[in-house]
């Protein structure tokens, strides 16, 4: 479970996109974030409540 949806994010973290999956303390199924950590494709590993300000703060660094 979760090995396609990595591989994607591999895909997109190899085309210099920034990636973040949720922690394993804050997931209720840890499946396709172990997946991607797994593959490397995880830039950033973060907890539910954290993901949404990195998310902001990437969007206002883009433009």
């Amino acid at each position: 479970m979760g090995k396609d949806g990595a591989k994607g994010l591999y895909q997109l973290c190899c085309a210099g996109w920034q990636t973040i999956v949720q922690d394993q303390a804050s997931c209720v199924v840890y499946g396709m974030p172990k997946a991607a950590v797994e593959l490397g494709a995880a830039a950033k590993i973060l907890s539910i409540n954290a993901i949404s300000s990195a998310l902001c703060n990437i969007f206002v660094n883009y433009f």
